[in-house]
């Protein structure tokens, strides 16, 4: 039997949007047992509240995050807010008894991870971290062939999420330009750091370099990192490196990885999602290659969209997935995740890169 569910959203910008449109869709895309139903938005501002309440559907909007945690009608809260709220939020809406997603990373700092993870153990309360990148069904696919060891023994492993939008350095830098949070490994190392860990295992050592490419923008001094790479080394022994930047000219959303084995390799690319290429290194040497496998009907969560191969998902189903699974998580039907742990584990991750570079050395991952 069906039943309703209250979901209150933060923040009501882009991820804000996304959200909302994942809720209002996600019932009727996967027949879902429990059926989301807009109950409140929350802003900066009534006036901002009220104009994304109007666009998005919800049935009703407040100016700040407590009254939506507070609200009856809210039985599960979605977080899509600046970094430095997720910790306050979380810990309010946990101590109300109601699942959190909460967009990535954990907190704006590894001290908020820990909290944050910690509450969610102890609220006993569904906990999940919006990495919506390693839901694609090509991702998903990758995943399922290195669990059934179609490369072989992995042996090496390259990821990177690179990004052009302050590759021009007369572009301001605005708030992204300042405090370590809004640093590419605060930004958008999360995804990838997540993305390898899913693939391979826990990252237990590593060597980095941080780099702020463009010192100076028009607004002023840039007091955070355009750029961070590194050498690391998983649980299984693969050594792997890994590239984030936001000054990548010409990349929009280069969150990639190839993953090299004994037996063959994969190869993805988020700017093609909807293609995974694979390499088995088996047959006549002059007609091996790499093959294009294109999303279709066969992989995770894809038939759910469409029926055709091919055809192919995009960003917002991403967050669609992500919206099912939580709804799945809450009706006990799964597990959530990426969870607060994992999300935690990303940051010590992190932590241990930014680490290494102060140090200039190799430095261990702590366990979560």
């Amino acid at each position: 039997m069906k039943r309703e569910i209250g979901i209150g959203i933060i923040g009501g910008g882009y991820m804000g949007k996304a959200h909302a449109v994942a809720y209002s869709g996600v019932g009727a895309v996967f027949d879902t047992t429990l059926r989301p139903r807009l109950a409140r938005v929350a802003a900066g501002s009534q006036v901002s509240a009220e104009r994304y309440a109007q666009a998005f559907g919800f049935e009703r909007a407040s100016p700040d995050w407590q009254t939506l945690v507070d609200d009856a009608a809210v039985e599960a809260v979605v977080i899509a807010s600046p970094q430095d709220t997720h910790r306050g939020i979380a810990m309010a809406a946990f101590a109300s008894g109601k699942p959190v997603f909460c967009e990535k990373p954990l907190g704006a700092s590894l001290e908020d991870a820990k909290a944050m993870a910690d509450m969610a153990v102890a609220a006993e309360q569904v906990a999940m971290v919006g990495f919506n990148y390693a839901g694609t069904p090509a991702f998903q696919l990758a995943k399922e062939l290195l669990n059934e060891g179609a490369v072989g023994d992995i042996t090496w492993f390259r990821g990177e999420h690179a990004e052009d939008f302050l590759a021009d350095p007369k572009a301001p830098g605005l708030w992204r330009g300042q405090g370590d949070a809004n640093g590419t490994l605060g930004d958008l190392a999360p995804h990838m750091i997540f993305a390898a860990q899913t693939l391979m295992g826990d990252i237990t050592q590593v060597s980095a370099v941080l780099e702020t490419v463009h010192e100076t923008r028009p607004d002023g001094q840039v007091t955070n990192d355009d750029q961070v790479q590194g050498m690391c080394r998983f649980s299984t022994g693969t050594m792997g490196h890994l590239f984030f930047s936001r000054v990548a000219t010409g990349r929009k959303m280069g969150l990639a990885f190839e993953v090299v084995g004994t037996k063959g390799a994969i190869r993805f690319d988020q700017e093609d999602q909807n293609a995974l290429w694979l390499y088995r290194a088996e047959g006549a040497e002059r007609t091996r290659g790499f093959t294009k496998i294109l999303a279709g009907p066969e992989h995770p969560d894809y038939a759910a969209f469409c029926q055709g191969p091919g055809h192919g998902t995009g960003y917002q189903d991403q967050i669609i997935i992500e919206a099912k699974t939580f709804l799945q998580a809450i009706a006990g039907e799964v597990a959530a995740f990426p969870s607060f742990s994992d999300g935690l584990s990303v940051s010590i991750v992190a932590d241990a890169m930014r680490k290494s570079a102060d140090k200039g050395a190799w430095v261990e991952v702590p366990g979560r």
